[in-house]
């Protein structure tokens, strides 16, 4: 059996390689952009909503592995969730990040591989960036 901490990269480096819910969205509900410029990383988040609920998240990055990786676990997390449940998911992650809370998604798992980030304070605004990003996107870029 694998350590936590390899279980954990290779999780993050899974997400790295093959990204979730790539591309993009027509006509979108929200959309946003979020830059790190001390990393260099980019992603770019649309939003469908259908019912009240997050029909579709589509994300489009470029940057180091752990905002990548981070970028597509948060578009499999918000996936169907209303937009206050999604919220709530996103400051609750924040507050594992920043705070030093807990990162326990019962709903979706590898975002606890985002634990071992912690322990570079640097990283923590490349894990970070999409979720600020996709909080940015509901206040700021309305594109209906």
């Amino acid at each position: 059996m694998l350590p936590l901490d390899e279980l954990y990269q290779e999780v993050i480096l899974d997400h790295y390689k093959n990204p979730k819910n790539q591309g993009t969205i027509e006509n979108p509900d929200y959309k946003g952009h979020g830059v790190n410029p001390l990393c260099g990383d980019d992603v770019e988040i649309w939003i469908k909503l259908e019912n009240g609920k997050i029909k579709s998240l589509k994300s489009i990055g470029k940057g180091c592995a752990v905002s990548q990786a981070s970028l597509s676990m948060m578009g499999e997390a918000l996936q169907g969730k209303s937009i206050e449940e999604a919220r709530q998911a996103v400051e609750k992650f924040k507050k594992g990040m920043l705070e030093g809370g807990e990162l326990h998604f019962e709903e979706y798992p590898d975002l606890e591989a985002l634990e071992g980030v912690k322990k570079f304070p640097v990283r923590i605004k490349c894990a970070v960036l999409p979720w600020n990003t996709f909080l940015e996107a509901l206040e700021s870029h309305p594109s209906a």
